[in-house]
């Protein structure tokens, strides 16, 4: 039977209206007031009388949130949005391309623009933006400080989350991630520029350099660390950031002759001016950051590394480039991308033609033809730099345009300097002559499916003469490193069921906006954010991976986040190198599978007193286990109850063995084991204990709790974890002497 709706709240004439209609189907709204809270514009409130949203049109700009919040579908709008058009950016095109370095991308030109486009931000209640950021930068925050003028407050609103705002605000492919997610976007629209309006905060006012620990809040929390950190790129100098603000002594390592990785390197001055990319590094070591370009580090020396560290950082990037299996691969002239631009950077920076370049690549005359196999960002990169050296380019791809990774805008500036783009194309062959290539053949492709590879077609090939080859289609990291990490590399992924706030914030309700290019901004934060949080698990003991080295090739904004994920993680740890003795827990995790009952009070009992610790303590149960909790404990605490019959089986409940058997690598995590039992808990420590050294965590006490005085057993438990633990530190008066000697018996067991 279908339910026809109530009276919606407005019933106004579309015809007769100019702004958008909303429409409350009363029947189905549960007065959950997910809408009323999520408006940006107070367009909603609630009806006291029936307990139902009710709208006034009058407020509303249009924007969707309600609708795409609503869990019940009670609400629609109708009609235009009612914001002021995006503010259009300049492009720079150069008179004359050869040699010319400047940037093409240009920010708002003053602060008329800026604020004009500044006014267009909704200051969401629950913004989408920011869960679209791989950093989770306080967007609405920030352009509110700039809507003020107060670029200040802008920095300060930035620093919490971000160390590269210049940097990012140019590379980041925002149509994907802040302004993919915006409510704008998402409602169909046009999303405010955010890119653009953080790099003017940058260009009117430099970005702050670290602070030393020593003027820096809480800057206690790193002393006395030494942590060393393999690769200078985006997740090293924010690792390295977060660190010696906290006061750690730290020590970055790279190849390299100079730092910055792929900010050095991998991007093109006309994109990223070298003076932007050598920010970071200079304002780092004036803060104290040790420096060693020049020195690679081999597996063989992460031995060395982690005696001498009380943690390593693995933040080295991918650097091993996808060679495609064709013949004439290995003629000379043939040479990955990474290593073409760090010879262009050099040449166009002493202003030499390609020909001029002593490479095996080098051009044999003036009109080279550089053939750039891929068509991604990195690809548009090569070209555009060839053009600049005086030469043709040619990129070929085998996708079809419609599903092409590669940024329009880059698509569009390539075009437009002259780039021949040739989408569904492939080579199949490599020729050449005296042992330097000087033909490829290219085979026509057909691909009808995002999801679906390219076929090559049979028969349909042709030539193009060429002096140089680029390989440009993508790049794996160096596993030899992470030898012996488990689970590497991570596997960006979405659950099953996302975390509610995620599913409630609006941003998974439209699966793919016409701004973000068609692409599931929301999923796509969600993957990213996995690896964010795998970023903060060490990966072996003492030492944790990043950026690259941790889930392959990913961007500048994705690194960074994870390298300040691993920084944050390091801080919340305290690992001592051997020799060295621990540090009491800071921050304790107790995860218990009871909603009330025996197990539940026990741990609460347990909680309860090792929270006089001074340390920070969290309770959950085994279902609000994320691994964003996880990655916060230096103890983790986990308790259950034993189930199963005693003539048969028995062990930890059904639950927490799915917890267990769920749980990351935890190297060197201290954790503590208890169960209670109503007969006997036969086996369900010594499964617990397995489950937990498996995964590489220290199990460093354990106990089981039988029927009668529960509190009591539990209140000894947690005393002796107190004694042994925070060593030192004042038992409560009334547990006597020979309560202690029982404590720690019940710890040994």
């Amino acid at each position: 039977m279908t339910l026809a709706p109530s009276r919606p709240t407005d019933q106004r004439d579309p015809a007769h209206h100019a702004g958008p209609m909303v429409t409350v189907l009363t029947d189905r709204c549960a007065g959950c007031q997910e809408c009323v809270v999520r408006c940006p514009t107070g367009a909603l409130g609630m009806d006291p009388a029936r307990w139902v949203a009710r709208a006034e049109a009058s407020l509303c700009v249009g924007c969707r949130q309600c609708v795409r919040t609503c869990p019940f579908s009670a609400i629609a709008v109708e009609g235009p949005m009612l914001v002021a058009e995006r503010s259009a950016l300049a492009a720079a095109s150069p008179s004359s391309l050869p040699g010319d370095v400047a940037e093409t991308r240009l920010g708002f030109a003053s602060w008329d623009e800026a604020l004009a486009e500044a006014a267009r931000c909704l200051d969401c209640p629950d913004p989408t933006c920011v869960r679209g950021c791989p950093t989770h930068n306080d967007i609405p925050g920030f352009v509110r400080a700039l809507a003020a003028r107060d670029l200040d407050a802008a920095h300060r609103v930035l620093r919490r989350t971000t160390v590269l705002p210049d940097v990012c605000s140019r590379v980041c492919d925002q149509a994907l991630q802040c302004e993919g997610s915006c409510s704008w976007s998402l409602a169909g629209g046009r999303p405010v520029a955010v890119g653009a309006l953080e790099r003017f905060v940058t260009e009117r006012a430099p970005v702050p350099p670290p602070t030393p620990a020593h003027a820096a809040l809480g800057g206690e929390r790193g002393a006395s660390l030494e942590v060393a950190i393999v690769g200078s790129g985006p997740a090293g100098i924010a690792a390295a950031w977060e660190l010696v603000e906290a006061g750690a002594h730290v020590t970055v390592y790279d190849k390299a002759a100079k730092p910055g990785g792929l900010l050095d390197w991998g991007i093109p001055d006309f994109t990223l001016p070298s003076a932007v990319a050598e920010r970071p590094w200079a304002q780092l070591v004036e803060a104290g950051v040790e420096l060693r370009c020049g020195t690679a580090v081999s597996a063989e020396d992460l031995e060395r590394l982690a005696a001498e560290n009380d943690a390593v950082l693995l933040a080295h990037g991918a650097g091993v480039p996808v060679v495609p299996k064709v013949p004439g691969v290995d003629l000379d002239g043939v040479e990955d991308a990474s290593t073409f631009l760090e010879r262009a950077h050099v040449a166009l920076t002493g202003r030499t033609r390609l020909a001029d370049l002593d490479t095996a690549a080098g051009a044999r005359n003036s009109a080279a033809v550089v053939l750039v196999l891929g068509a991604g960002n990195t690809a548009m990169d090569v070209a555009r730099s060839a053009r600049r050296l005086g030469a043709r380019a040619v990129c070929v791809d085998w996708m079809d345009e419609r599903f092409a990774p590669v940024r329009p805008d880059e698509l569009d500036e390539a075009r437009a300097e002259g780039v021949d783009v040739l989408f569904s194309s492939t080579v199949v062959a490599l020729e050449g002559a005296s042992g330097h290539v000087t033909r490829a053949v290219l085979a026509t492709t057909r691909q009808e499916r995002r999801d679906r590879r390219p076929e090559v077609l049979a028969g349909k090939t042709s030539v193009v003469e060429v002096d140089c080859v680029v390989l440009a289609m993508g790049y794996r990291t160096d596993t030899s490193l992470a030898a012996g990490q488990r689970d590497l590399p991570v596997v960006k992924s979405v659950e099953q069921y996302p975390d509610r706030r995620t599913v409630a914030s609006g941003i998974l309700a439209n699966p793919a906006p016409p701004f973000a290019r068609h692409q599931p901004v929301g999923r796509l934060a969600l993957a990213r954010e996995s690896a964010r949080v795998a970023a903060g698990f060490a990966r072996a003991a003492r030492v944790w991976v990043a950026g690259d080295a941790l889930v392959g090739p990913s961007t500048v904004v994705e690194a960074m986040a994870q390298g300040k994920s691993a920084a944050v993680a390091i801080l919340a740890h305290q690992p001592r190198r051997p020799g060295v003795a621990p540090l009491p827990p800071r921050h304790v995790v107790v995860v218990v599978d009871s909603v009330g009952g025996r197990t539940r009070s026990a741990a609460t009992v347990i909680a309860d007193i090792l929270a006089t610790t001074g340390a920070s303590v969290e309770t959950c149960r085994v279902e609000d286990a994320t691994r964003s909790v996880l990655a916060r404990a230096d103890l983790l605490v986990v308790g259950s109850w034993t189930e199963g019959l005693v003539v048969a089986k028995v062990g930890p409940s059904r639950a927490t063995r799915a917890f267990l058997d769920s749980l990351p690598p935890l190297p060197g995590l201290r954790s503590v084991v208890f169960c209670t039992f109503g007969v006997s808990p036969r086996g369900t420590l010594a499964a617990m204990r397995d489950a937990l050294a498996e995964r590489g965590a220290e199990v460093v006490a354990s106990a089981a709790f039988g029927p009668g005085k529960l509190a009591e057993r539990a209140a000894v438990f947690g005393h002796s974890l107190h004694s042994e633990l925070w060593p030192g530190g004042d038992l409560d008066a009334d547990l006597d002497g020979a309560s202690r000697r029982g404590a720690l018996r019940v710890v040994e067991r």
